[in-house]
């Protein structure tokens, strides 16, 4: 009864830029490349222009023929007019379904399927690229963000509904589905995760507390534009009136003159991407110097990356934010690091559960609770949680026990509460008690290596690939060194970062690089040398 008489808030993603137009006023907004919903517009807009192109966008949409509750998917180029499709969807009341530009014309169609013949929003690129081998059929409308495509097929032009009139905003009921994100894919075919304004607000609110120290402050973002952690983040910072540099290109020869000319305080990226901006803690113009606080979420971190990116500011307490959780859950722990704290820091603690909002636990194979130090599967309780995988609703049921959700991770806890993250279950390797210790382990002592991946070999040995800066090869006998101490690996397959398979978040795919290894399809480049 009292839930019936206390109204239940909601995050509506299309309403965030215009009440913070109307909060803040203009407040700037820097972009690497121009929007392809208005490519005239340039790089240098404000908080009102991009409100008003998503109220151009939602009259657009609504004279093409959608209409509330209807499943829109956005797939297209790689570009921050995702995000602003995504909040024209929300403000007339249709639900976006964001999916990855990563995504190929295959798993798109499987999704597109479970999407129950939603609206394409898409561009001429992809339908030519991608797509080109998809039955458009599958949407009951594809509308481009540039000329249609020459040919038979139901696609037409957005800018055929230019100057249609402005709608008013429509909020859905909270508990009712307002956005559908997908899970990375890195075991599989990506899973549509159904959110709703009432879970997307509990995960919004304990953000804002985190945000709350560093209000205002210019901030810099490169992430996926599909995931919705980008939208709280992106409410967050819009709540708080922060001058906004979004990047595309994580390029550092890119988007380090960027940085250097902006001076972000706040840096939210992949941790894969942090691991390339290590060159910019060096590099001409201090791009990292005036950052009081890093954001890091998606995956795990490795204590250089977080040492190199504290050491490069020159502000006097600056610290990097690390949030531990999932899509399906938002958000469910939090860590922040300090300059002081890192250098003993263990790499595989993830933090504590964000007290008044979530919960965690660590059970055994029967459920039952692990007393402190001992692994077991890691669950976590949060309102935050998705309301079911669209077209999947037993996988969804397989994770949830009693309110408990089976994260896929293995760790412990310690006595005050703790976690620490061992691995994926999948990505478990008999002979090793965790991957991401010994990967923690190599960075640490590499400081060429960009990254390093443990996979089990086709005799389930565990080998190391490993992606240096610039592609060099170890120097002889640096590897011997490195691993002296740790326990026995195959020797190290050595590969480009860029060929390794990846989400659109950079997640590696652990799975999907076994196989290409044991099939002997991994392009590899010479073997590294070890010094054998």
């Amino acid at each position: 009864m009292l839930r019936q008489l206390i109204p239940e808030h909601g995050f509506y993603i299309g309403l965030m830029f215009r009440e913070a137009a109307a909060r803040h006023g203009n407040v700037p907004v820097t972009l690497d490349r121009p929007l392809d919903i208005a490519p005239g517009a340039g790089t240098e807009l404000g908080y009102a222009e991009l409100a008003d192109l998503v109220d151009d966008m939602a009259g657009r949409l609504w004279a093409a023929g959608v209409r509330p509750t209807e499943h829109v998917a956005v797939h297209k180029s790689d570009n921050v007019d995702i995000a602003l499709l995504a909040c024209a969807v929300s403000r007339i009341g249709a639900v976006p379904a964001l999916l990855s530009p990563s995504l190929d014309g295959a798993v798109t169609g499987v999704l597109l399927d479970r999407l129950h013949a939603p609206w394409l929003i898409t561009d001429r690129a992809t339908l030519e690229g991608p797509l080109s081998g998809l039955d458009t059929g599958l949407a009951r409308g594809v509308l481009t963000m540039d000329e249609a495509p020459d040919g038979p097929g139901h696609a037409v032009a957005l800018a055929k509904f230019g100057g249609a009139p402005r709608r008013p905003a429509v909020r859905l009921h909270p508990r009712e589905p307002s956005l559908i994100t997908h899970s990375s894919g890195t075991t599989g075919i990506p899973k549509l995760a159904v959110h709703c304004p009432y879970t997307m607000w509990n995960r919004l609110v304990p953000q804002k507390a985190l945000g709350r120290p560093t209000r205002g402050e210019p901030a810099a973002l490169h992430m996926s534009y599909v995931h919705s952690r980008f939208y709280h983040l992106l409410g967050v910072l819009l709540h708080f009136g922060s001058p906004l540099l979004l990047l595309v290109d994580p390029d550092p020869e890119q988007a380090g003159p960027l940085l250097a000319a902006h001076r972000p305080g706040i840096v939210e990226t992949h941790p894969n991407t942090f691991v390339l901006w290590e060159d910019l803690a060096t590099a001409p113009g201090a791009p990292l110097s005036n950052v009081r606080a890093y954001g890091s979420t998606f995956d795990a971190i490795h204590p250089r990356t977080v040492r190199r990116l504290l050491g490069a500011s020159r502000r006097r307490a600056p610290r990097l934010v690390q949030l531990y959780g999932q899509s399906e859950t938002g958000p469910v722990v939090f860590r922040r690091h300090t300059r002081r704290g890192v250098e003993h820091a263990s790499g595989r603690r993830v933090g504590n559960a964000i007290p008044g909002f979530t919960r965690i636990r660590v059970v055994d194979e029967r459920g039952r609770t692990c007393p402190p130090g001992t692994p077991g599967a890691i669950e976590a309780r949060t309102r935050g949680r998705i309301l079911t995988y669209l077209g999947a609703p037993e996988q969804y049921a397989r994770q949830v026990d009693r309110g408990w959700w089976r994260m896929g991770d293995m760790g412990y806890r310690d006595r005050w509460g703790g976690l620490y993250l061992i691995d994926r279950e999948v990505d478990q390797i008999p002979e090793l008690d965790s991957n991401l210790e010994i990967e923690d382990a190599l960075l640490s002592r590499l400081g060429e290596l960009r990254e390093v991946i443990i996979v089990p070999g086709p005799d389930e040995r565990p080998v190391p690939l490993v992606c240096t800066r610039g592609d060099k090869p170890l120097e002889d006998g640096r590897w011997q060194q490195a691993t002296g101490d740790l326990p026995r690996l195959s020797a190290p397959v050595h590969c480009r970062f860029q060929d390794l398979p990846r989400t659109g978040t950079w997640k590696i795919k652990r799975l999907e690089i076994a196989r290409l290894l044991a099939s002997g399809e991994l392009p590899t480049l010479s073997p590294a040398r070890t010094g054998a």
